[in-house]
Order: C-alpha cells, then structure tokens, then sequence
C-alpha cells in the first residue's frame, strides 16, 4: 500500500471538518448580517414605544411653546395698556418692575440653567397655566384700573402724587411714618406723617388741587399749620412753618407755594411735618411721591423711612 493511500481517510475528514467550520461560520456571519439589517430597518417594540413618546413629546412641547409665545403676546399688550393708563392718570411713566425685580430674575435664572431638558420640559406646562392665570388677573386689573380712571377724571389731580418740599437727593426726611422716639420726653411715640429737614425759610408745596380748610394758630403744638382739603376724601397738613401763603377758603393747585418752612409750636429745630389723611383717617404719606420718585428712589425712601430716625416734634 502506498503513503498516499493510507493518508487519504485522514485527509477526507480533516476537509469535511474545515467546510462545517467554514459553514458555520458562514451561517453566524448571515445571522449577524440579518441581525443588523433587521435592526438598522426595524424598530423593537420597545424602541418603536420610546419613538412614538418622543414624537409625543416633542408635539406638545411645539403646541406649549405656541401658546406661551401667545400668552406673552397678549400679556405684553395688556402691559403696554396698563402703562398708558397709568400715564394719563398720573403724568409720569410707570414703575419699571423689570430693574425692581433683576436680582430676582438674575437668581432665578441661575436656577433653571442647572435644570435638566427633562425637567424644564415638565415644568413648563404648569409655568404656561401660571403664565395664563396672570395674564387674566392682569387684564381684570386693567379693566378695573380703566374703569375707575372714567370714573375720576380730572379728579386725580386732587390726590396727593408729590413731596411738599424740593428733596430730589432724598437727603432731606428724617422722619417716617409709625412707633418713633420723642425728642422731648424721650419715649417711643406714633408718628403719623414725615419730617422733612428743611432750612428756615424753604418753599412748601401743595401736593395736590384742593382748597385751603384750615390755618392753624402758632401757640399749638404743631406750630404754623395748613390742613387743605382735596375732596375725594383727602387732606393733607403742613406744620411748624414759619409764614402762611394763602388764605382759608383759597384754591390751590398741586405744584403751588402755600408757605415757608420754620420752627413753629413744639419743635426741636426748623422743619416740615407733612401728614396725609385719607377719610379722616392718616396714612403713610411715603405712598402718595409717585408723581416723582422711580422705583428705586420709592425704595431707597422706604427704606430711610423705616431706618428708625428721631422726629423733630
């Protein structure tokens, strides 16, 4: 028998070996192929379920956004309004809440940057419903603001909008309204007007069209005093003057000099005690300088005005 007749049984297996390899090889590599062609063509069950909740998504998110961009809308033309109104009634531009509020909005924005997309995209839907519920308050307030302005009239220039004296630095009140020190018996007493710091002599201005009610005599307690009476159910007063102007029963415009400033009746050095009183009642007098003070000049008073200073009187 020859080497090659007797190796040949050994060879036939080893080819019949290696072609089920190579067929099986053959047959993982077309399972994977599928795999990867079914996968790149077909959608599983559970990705065409994510698919169909982010088409969702991104749906009510478009829908979201147009009504927000909406609402904006509508809320910016209500604002707008408001601030014409608020311009004829008291002949200045509105309060910017914008500068009033940047600290806030500045913190406010740094919060919802470290926000996921996730989290601002669940947010937003009760962001849009808070959004719509202002925007309707707001429209009511300028229904409501609207209405009164007719109403008024020409009546708005007889509620007090100015200071009594020139204090554009603010520098000069050194006295608010509320629980302050008496500088006689040195107690706490209720203080119910301001005190300007005005020199002997300073010009004292009607804050509002009225008609003078009432001089007072020097020998009282507040000194020199002017009550005018502006309808509407308010009054404003001016004590410790050093002379008187005008006369009882005399009209007076908001802007008018009625007097000079002093040290009239009991009083710890020339000043102005200015007191505003709504329906016989006194009421903090800080409130009625929106005809001339911004936002943060209304704030900075607010704040001298709280500052716990010693009255004059």
């Amino acid at each position: 028998m020859t080497p090659n007749a007797e190796h040949t049984p050994k060879q036939i297996r080893r080819r019949r070996i290696i072609g089920l390899l190579l067929k099986l090889f053959a047959w993982i590599g077309a399972a994977l192929l599928y795999y990867v062609c079914f996968a790149l063509l077909f959608d599983t069950p559970e990705e065409y379920r994510m698919r169909e909740q982010t088409d969702r998504l991104r749906m009510e998110y478009e829908q979201l956004s147009n009504r927000y961009d909406s609402l904006e809308l509508i809320l910016d033309n209500i604002t707008e309004r408001d601030q014409s109104v608020f311009r004829i009634l008291f002949e200045t531009n509105p309060y910017d809440l914008d500068i009033e509020r940047q600290e806030e909005r500045l913190a406010n924005y740094e919060k919802n940057i470290s926000k996921s997309k996730k989290q601002l995209l669940h947010e937003l839907p009760a962001r849009i419903d808070d959004l719509d519920r202002r925007c309707n308050e707001l429209e009511q307030s300028w229904h409501k603001i609207n209405e009164l302005s007719d109403r008024m009239g020409s009546k708005i220039n007889y509620i007090p909008a100015i200071q009594p004296v020139i204090n554009n630095q603010l520098t000069l009140l050194t006295a608010g309204y509320g629980t302050i020190l008496n500088p006689f018996y040195r107690t706490l007493k209720s203080h119910q007007g301001v005190d300007y710091t005005v020199g002997e002599g300073s010009s004292i201005f009607a804050t509002a069209d009225g008609t003078v009610k009432e001089i007072s005599d020097k020998n009282s307690t507040l000194g020199k005093t002017i009550i005018i009476d502006h309808g509407n159910g308010y009054e404003t007063s001016y004590s410790h003057l050093l002379s008187v102007g005008v006369r009882r029963g005399q009209k007076v415009q908001r802007g008018d000099i009625i007097a000079l400033s002093g040290n009239s009746g009991l009083s710890l050095a020339p000043h102005l005690h200015y007191e505003v009183r709504y329906n016989g009642m006194r009421i903090d007098p800080i409130h009625y300088f929106f005809m001339e003070l911004s936002p943060d000049e209304y704030q900075r008073t607010i704040r001298i005005a709280q500052s716990g200073m010693q009255s004059f009187d």
